[in-house]
């Protein structure tokens, strides 16, 4: 198959063991980022299989009616920058994997580590030392500090286990169904979802986003906030409520570490979330090793390859494989 790789900016898959994988195939890899529905379509345009970064490209009406050739998208996890009856109606098949086997340890370990930098102030200390002013101010340690984790799902429960080793406490909430299954599995589930907002030090956020959870942190939970909390997102932006965070931040009240944006990737170098000082920022790298790279390319390029051999797995619509 004619398989076109979006948005490799750092043409990482090349040098990984799973690019081998492909082997059996004519592939393309793009190292950069087009936005222009048209003009990607024009390079794209032999295209029999699409392969996904997760969303940084979005997959919309306008780009598969100038595919005819297109058969496939592949990649992993939620699909909310994908326009699924488009695809349908373009007999094109989506496959992504929704239940890998472990969890995402790079977002875990980048959630930790955004909470160790707000803590003791890495950023400010290095920029200080830097520029030859010595240290910048006094951190704050984090053990015996309280921990809620909104979502109890698998990262968020390898993000619980790396606090509890810095002996921290660790409070839960999320959907009626993830506080039912923190209870069953013996963990603290706040009392309220005030209580939650109110009583943890830090609050992370593990929720994967579709329509019902867009814009499930509203003001007024992080309004409840303590004066000095951080704010932890490395999941998606579209989980606060549009603007909440930014007029949050404005106050100069709580902190926080954010890995995602509304927009990416993000070029505007005023947007309020980059430009304030209250705000750790990362360019969405949460997911984004080595490692990482490996576990979840091997499973889009076996889609790819059981596309080829007519068994396809992972299958979102797959009345277009029905229909063939």
């Amino acid at each position: 198959m004619k398989v076109h790789i979006l948005d490799d900016w750092f043409d990482t898959l090349r040098g990984l063991p799973c690019f081998e994988k492909l082997a059996g195939h004519d592939v393309t890899v793009w190292t950069d980022h087009e936005p222009d529905p048209t003009a990607l379509a024009a390079r794209v345009r032999e295209a029999e299989a699409l392969v996904l970064f997760r969303e940084r490209t979005k997959i919309g009406a306008a780009l598969v009616k100038r595919l005819p050739k297109l058969k496939l998208i592949s990649q992993r996890s939620v699909y909310p920058h994908i326009d699924v009856p488009a695809c349908t109606a373009q007999g094109v098949l989506l496959c992504s994997n929704m239940h890998s086997d472990t969890p995402s340890y790079a977002a875990a370990e980048h959630t930790l580590a955004l909470i160790l930098a707000g803590y003791r102030q890495i950023p400010e200390q290095v920029a200080s030392l830097k520029a030859g002013d010595w240290q910048a101010g006094v951190g704050r340690t984090l053990r015996g500090r309280t921990l809620g984790l909104y979502g109890y799902g698998r990262i968020a429960q390898a993000v619980a286990g790396y606090a509890e080793a810095l002996g921290m406490k660790v409070i839960w909430w999320g959907s009626d169904a993830g506080q039912a299954r923190a209870k069953a599995d013996g963990q603290a589930v706040a009392p309220s979802r005030e209580a939650f907002f109110a009583d943890a030090d830090i609050v992370s956020l593990h929720v994967r986003l579709k329509p019902e959870t867009r814009g499930i942190i509203t003001a007024a939970d992080l309004a409840q906030m303590s004066p000095r909390c951080l704010l932890v997102n490395t999941s998606r932006s579209g989980l606060i409520a549009p603007g909440a965070l930014e007029a949050e931040v404005a106050r100069d009240r709580i902190f926080a570490a954010v890995d995602v944006f509304e927009t990416e990737p993000l070029t505007d170098t005023d947007h309020p979330l980059l430009t304030a000082p209250n705000v750790l920022a990362t360019p969405h790298i949460g997911y984004v090793t080595e490692d990482e790279f490996d576990l979840q390319f091997s499973d889009i390029f076996d889609q790819i390859n059981a596309y080829a051999e007519g068994a396809p797995i992972h299958m979102i619509n797959p009345e277009v494989w029905n229909d063939t």
